[in-house]
């Protein structure tokens, strides 16, 4: 990476833990009681092919919402919807309670990136700043935010994949969007790169902005993320806070013991309920500490031979749940079991989802 830049303290979150805390959410510019963002009964549809269906959430404004799913799923074209470069089938979309329509209100960047290879970094953004109508001056900042302020003579060809979505965020930025709308940007980044994201995100929400921000990787995401839409085949499998999702799937403690259900039985008197017998023979156990499984095992006279820990990815959340919904049974409202309701702004993706088997991750 030739135009360097420092990875900033949400670097430290983008190993792929789901944050357990509370967000403080806070009030937008202006747009009164309206939401940044409101989509409501969205559908898009190619020919026969659906490529989204029934899909509602709100972002309020000082938020980040993460849409995160596999390859199909059908993030880039609701990517595209929310920039107003594809008019849904059906449903609407509202930025700050009207139809968007300058990209001052707001603005993105979309796979591929469409940046011009001859072209110099600095000719680039000048040519997008006069058609933003912003000053000169504005693309020298978005450079130097974007960490290419040493680049600016450098044609777009020579650029890593990196430096190049870095300089596909700067002209977003161009015209200091409300809304900021990023398909894929984790893509080709590097750690310093991903921090440098998370932190741009986490700044602009805090200056009353909003933003959704798509990916594949659950992982790559979340440090950002106030609020997480999890689309599976155009449907939508979770909507609400990481914090939610992670109490459903939480880490383990793996107890290979002599007897298993005589383990279980006592951390269950204790109030430890959620103990599960793995395939091969040894008990899985969620919020007990390695203490109080040991303690249990002297009550219950019960040999512990080793235990080991077992912190769930949480990519493997998110194939689990993909996993699950591609099996389910399509219905009109998109897959069997997902209820997506238009959440007020003020609960971001409150849509409910049915909770999660005991352990519904495979190991």
């Amino acid at each position: 990476m030739t135009g360097a830049i420092d990875a900033g303290p949400a670097a430290a979150g983008a190993g792929g833990t789901i944050a357990q805390g509370a967000v403080t959410r806070r009030t937008g510019p202006g747009g009164g009681d309206a939401p940044a963002l409101a989509v409501r009964g969205l559908a898009v549809r190619y020919g026969a092919a659906t490529a989204l269906e029934n899909i509602e959430f709100a972002v309020p404004a000082g938020t980040v919402t993460a849409v995160a799913g596999p390859p199909g799923s059908g993030k880039s074209a609701l990517a595209r919807v929310l920039l107003g470069l594809r008019k849904p089938t059906h449903g609407t979309v509202q930025a700050f309670g009207a139809a968007p329509r300058t990209p001052h209100t707001v603005n993105g960047v979309l796979v591929p990136r469409g940046l011009p290879a001859k072209r110099r970094v600095r000719d680039h953004l000048l040519a997008f700043a006069a058609a933003a109508d912003v000053p000169d001056g504005r693309a020298d900042e978005v450079a130097a935010l974007a960490g290419l302020g040493d680049e600016t003579r450098t044609r777009i060809e020579v650029l890593g994949i990196g430096e190049q979505t870095r300089l596909a965020i700067a002209t977003a930025l161009l015209p200091d969007p409300r809304v900021l709308i990023l398909d894929d940007p984790v893509d080709g980044l590097d750690p310093a790169e991903r921090g440098w994201l998370a932190d741009l995100l986490r700044r602009h929400a805090e200056r009353g902005g909003a933003a959704v921000v798509t990916g594949r990787s659950l992982a790559a995401l979340l440090p950002a993320a106030d609020a997480l839409l999890l689309l599976a085949g155009g449907a939508a499998v979770y909507q609400g806070t990481p914090a939610k999702l992670r109490r459903g799937y939480p880490d383990r403690l793996i107890v290979d013991a002599a007897t298993p259900i005589a383990l279980a039985t006592h951390l269950a008197a204790r109030g430890y309920t959620d103990a599960v017998i793995r395939p091969d023979g040894r008990l899985a156990v969620a919020e007990a500490t390695e203490g109080i499984i040991r303690e249990a095992a002297a009550a219950a006279r019960v040999r512990i031979a080793a235990v080991v820990p077992d912190p769930i990815h949480p990519d493997r959340v998110l194939a689990a749940l993909t996993d699950r919904a591609a099996a389910a049974p399509r219905t009109p409202g998109g897959i069997s079991g997902v209820l997506s309701p238009f959440a007020a702004h003020a609960a971001v993706g409150a849509g409910r989802v049915e909770p999660p088997a005991p352990y519904g991750v495979s190991r």
